[in-house]
């Protein structure tokens, strides 16, 4: 039996391109005679469609695509993802479902039993949980079909919740022949290793082999790395598709491939999920075009980078708006990035208009110091001109600040957190530097002198990150620990070896933080708790 995994990137609600690019990897199975052909999770409408489900015509609308599936499906069986409408009632409206075509014909549908509520999935707003598991025949083949999140308790890796029951083991009595999961599984790092070993104790159980056909691609502000990949009924690994790109993934069950190592790299990955979040963002949406301020900094150095390779170099403009605080060396590495970038430089001082803003207001501050009202201003100055710039030229601002900067909230408002998408968000300084090193692997792309200065938003005469913030190794461990690992203070301070005092008020600076966070603009997430999609934290509350 040959089978075959149609990794695409589907773009949400586009019913007509998700089905073309279908339909293409149809035909592609047919030159290669192929037996099977599967797709991932909701390939027909994307995931996650969110509250456009609670639309008629949507769902309406995969149904039409469904049928053109159909008609395009003669000679083979074919799995494909949408949702529907949920036909005999119940406590919600539609099913999450795999629908399975054999020789051109509806033969029915697989509901997925196991729904998460937790992180960034919400699917119980929506969805009726499948019932029970069946058992598909076709060319002497018992053939098990699952949806995403129903293979994944068996491996005892779902952190939040704990079900009810376990699908795999619902199948275990109908002996199936081989297991196929189409699943939309986000990336964060180092995710790719996991969903071996999801697939590996299933196999294990089932004594069959598993194929896991995975959603690619960027959605708003998640990012699907493919990987769809193959293990053998010991769970053994045998093959993988591609990472963060469509691919079709051929394999023939009478010839597989021998066992082998799952390789990959990890910081690579990183980086390639930041490109994808950005094209996807903007390709999706019909824009071309990203600006950015380019301070001299290390964090606008990285954003520029992954701008450069998500959008082609001739569609990012950097903006150096040097004040009176900028020196003289982050002016030239600046340049010197651009340059090495070949993204075109737009040199835009702001000492005129913040002196203008300190002329105006100064009768109203009635002589009192300069404070970070005045560091602020600064930081608007610029917010202001990127927005000119976007709304004039047609640039969509990219945001350059990082995830330990927002946890904290030393960040903007209206100034630096000015933007349309947040590129770097979730990652932490220390992962900014790791990637800006990872870049600089083979050649000097981002000037060493950037890497190596003492972090500074230069917004007062000799200014250090340090001033207002501890060192970003206390910060970034103190951040992991607390918003992806929610341990205690107490917690913290003993595994991290810090002062209590110091991890507490780290902790009731992240809350303090929440209404910035509110604001900002959306962010690719890229580790296992993002500040965005999946946390949610009142603004007003008095726990910490």
């Amino acid at each position: 039996m040959r089978i075959l995994l149609g990794q695409i990137n589907p773009t949400i609600g586009d019913f007509e391109g998700n089905t073309q690019k279908i339909l293409r990897v149809i035909e592609h199975a047919k030159e290669k005679k192929v037996d099977i052909v599967a797709f991932p999770e909701m390939s027909i409408c994307g995931y996650q469609p969110e509250d456009l489900v609670m639309h008629a015509e949507f769902v309406e609308g995969m149904q039409h695509a469904l049928e053109k599936i159909m008609r395009a499906s003669s000679g083979l069986m074919v799995v494909v993802g949408l949702v529907r409408s949920n036909p005999v009632g119940g406590e919600k409206p539609l099913f999450n479902s795999a629908a399975i075509i054999q020789d051109g014909k509806l033969v029915g549908f697989e509901d997925k039993c196991l729904l998460p509520t937790y992180d960034v999935f919400d699917e119980k707003r929506y969805f009726e949980s499948g019932k029970s598991v069946q058992i598909w025949k076709y060319k002497g083949k018992k053939i098990a079909i699952m949806v995403c999140e129903d293979i994944w308790q068996h491996a005892g890796l779902v952190e939040y919740t704990n079900y009810a029951h376990d699908p795999v083991l619902d199948l275990v009595p109908h002996k199936p022949d081989l297991l196929i999961n189409i699943s939309a599984s986000p990336y964060h790092f180092q995710k790719p290793e996991v969903r071996i070993k999801v697939c590996a104790a299933t196999a294990k159980t089932l004594h069959c082999p598993v194929f896991l056909c995975c959603q690619v691609g960027g959605n708003d502000q998640l990012i699907f790395d493919g990987y769809s990949l193959f293990v053998d009924g010991e769970g053994h690994f045998r093959q993988n598709a591609a990472g963060f790109k469509e691919d079709e993934m051929l394999i023939d069950l009478e010839k597989p491939p021998a066992q082998q190592e799952f390789k990959y790299d990890a910081l690579s990955d990183l980086y390639n999920a930041l490109v994808l979040g950005v094209r996807d963002y903007f390709h999706k949406q019909g824009f071309k075009k990203g600006c950015l301020g380019l301070s001299g900094g290390i964090d606008s150095a990285l954003v520029a980078c992954i701008a450069k390779d998500a959008l082609g170099k001739e569609n990012v403009l950097a903006l150096g708006m040097p004040s009176r605080f900028s020196s003289a060396s982050s002016i030239v590495d600046a340049k010197e990035l651009a340059h090495n970038l070949q993204i075109d430089f737009m040199d835009v001082p702001i000492e005129g208009p913040f002196g203008a803003y300190l002329d105006l207001l100064e009768p109203h501050f009635k002589g009192k110091p300069f404070d970070v009202t005045e560091e602020n201003m600064q930081a608007r100055v610029r917010g202001m001109i990127l927005m000119s710039i976007s709304n004039k030229l047609g640039y969509i601002v990219l945001g350059t600040g990082n995830k330990s900067e927002l946890a904290l909230g030393y960040c903007t408002l209206y100034g630096d957190m000015c933007a349309g998408l947040g590129v770097i968000s979730d990652l932490t300084k220390k992962q900014v530097y790791a990637l800006s090193r990872w870049i600089n692997r083979e050649k000097e792309v981002i000037p060493v002198s950037i890497i190596q200065k003492i972090p500074s938003a230069e917004l007062r005469p000799n200014q250090k990150d340090t001033d207002s913030l501890p060192e970003y190794d206390i910060i970034d461990a103190v951040l992991e620990a607390y918003v992806e690992g929610f341990l205690s203070a107490e917690e913290i301070a003993q595994k991290q070896k810090l002062p209590l005092a110091v991890v507490q008020d780290l902790i009731r600076r992240i809350h303090s933080a929440e209404y910035k966070r509110r604001q900002a603009a959306p962010g690719i997430r890229v580790s296992r708790k993002a500040f965005g999609v999946g946390r949610r934290y009142p603004i007003v509350q008095k726990w910490k």
